[in-house]
């Protein structure tokens, strides 16, 4: 491959290293967002329902983490298991489209957060330029961030924590000053599913930030316990800031904190360290469609269309795009979690895995049915979606082997 993680900081290597990086991750204006989506269920309902969908999201996310770093394979790569070599250039091309989405959305609420920010403090602040701001210092961390700024990156993340400590101390020491408005605006298991669909959502990248670890396990679980607690912990408190400030408006929610120039300051990064990763993994999965495609190249590329997006398309509704993020990804997740863990395949197939393809299709049916349907259960529609599909995957495969042995040994 031209490029690898290697690229990235020797620290990404070890545990600590990962776990910071996702640690990074979850900081982000979108998660808190989304968890101010679950206040029509009160604080403690919507609380269990957050609670429960990361419980969900981070068992299929550990799973899709530790499968990059026992193959030592990015996320692409590794589901040719499954898939075979055609299969996973499919599903890189899908993964491509996503975090070029996902990039946008990101850029847009970091630029429309601190343009807010800016016109409360100075009443002068432009979304335009916040947005490309934020375009070029994604762009800047890739080119240079890797081998330069380790100490940038650490302090970042620093100066991320103290902000959400305040912002959090803030926040709950209101709590009981304003009703709790409790609502029929959302289900409960809508609420599960929103919450899983956030790190489910990074299953098509995860191994791409394990595969080079120096011990597998300890790093996933690293990694995981990081992404999925700061993420309840984002989640948890939009829900408090909406139900006990009654804002929703993130740059509003700061500013109440006293978070002015700091909160500006801390949008911008964990913008930043949260894109940086999506604009990074779509370089890697470019890369498993074409080794010409060069990963820090074709990252740069998906910033630079991700911030015109962002100025150009209102990408304020991104619940539709979560939920379809989790019609594509989740049955490729099962059907690759049971073919690794539990059929122990090893072996990359070449060409396409027509079994495979069939399973994830099947699977895409069904949740986009049942999506549409209005069905849900009080864990969400992802996981028995999964479930389904990763039991149906073994008998399947298993009928096909047997077949095929019988074929080549028909005596």
């Amino acid at each position: 491959m031209s490029g690898n993680i290697s690229q990235q900081p020797s620290s990404a290597a070890s545990a600590a290293g990962i776990g910071l990086i996702w640690f990074g991750a979850a900081v982000s204006i979108a998660e808190i967002s989304t968890g101010t989506l679950l206040a029509p269920l009160g604080w403690q309902r919507g609380l269990a329902a957050l609670l429960l969908g990361h419980a969900v999201g981070g068992i299929l996310f550990f799973a899709a983490a530790y499968i990059g770093a026992f193959t030592q394979k990015s996320a692409m790569e590794s589901i040719r298991l499954s898939f075979g070599t055609g299969g996973s250039v499919l599903f890189s091309a899908a993964n491509v489209l996503q975090l070029v989405g996902w990039t946008a959305v990101m850029i847009y609420s970091g630029a429309a957060a601190s343009s807010a920010l800016g016109k409360m403090l100075w009443q002068n602040g432009s979304f335009s330029w916040w947005a490309f701001t934020n375009g070029a210092l994604i762009v800047l961390w890739l080119i240079f961030g890797a081998r330069k700024t380790g100490w940038l990156k650490t302090g970042s993340m620093v100066l991320m924590l103290l902000a959400v400590l305040w912002l959090s101390a803030e926040v709950f020491s209101t709590a009981g000053s304003t009703a709790a408005q409790v609502s029929d605006g959302m289900s409960f298991g809508t609420a599960v599913e929103l919450s899983a669909v956030m790190p489910l959502s990074w299953l098509p990248l995860a191994a791409d930030y394990t595969r080079q670890a120096r011990r597998p396990f300890a790093a996933t679980l690293t990694a995981t316990l990081a992404y999925t607690l700061t993420g309840c912990w984002m989640y948890a408190l939009g829900l408090a800031a909406a139900l006990f400030t009654g804002e929703t408006d993130v740059a509003k929610i700061l500013l109440g904190a006293g978070l002015g120039i700091t909160g500006i300051l801390a949008v911008v990064l964990s913008t930043v360290t949260t894109t940086f990763l999506d604009a990074y993994s779509a370089g890697v999965s470019a890369n498993n469609i074409s080794a010409k495609l060069a990963e820090t190249p074709v990252a740069v590329a998906v910033t630079v269309v991700g911030t015109l997006l962002a100025v150009l398309l209102p990408v304020t509704e991104y619940e539709n795009f979560l939920l379809l993020i989790g019609s594509v990804f989740a049955p490729m997740a099962a059907v690759l979690i049971a073919d690794f863990f539990v059929l122990k395949r090893r072996e990359e197939v070449k060409g396409f895995d027509v079994v495979g393809l069939a399973l994830w299709l099947a699977g895409f049916i069904l949740y986009r049915s049942l999506l549409s349907a209005g069905w849900e259960s009080s864990i969400g529609l992802t996981a028995p979606v999964m479930s389904v599909v990763a039991i149906a995957t073994i008998p399947v495969r298993l009928f096909f082997k047997k077949t095929q042995s019988l074929q080549r040994n028909p005596s």
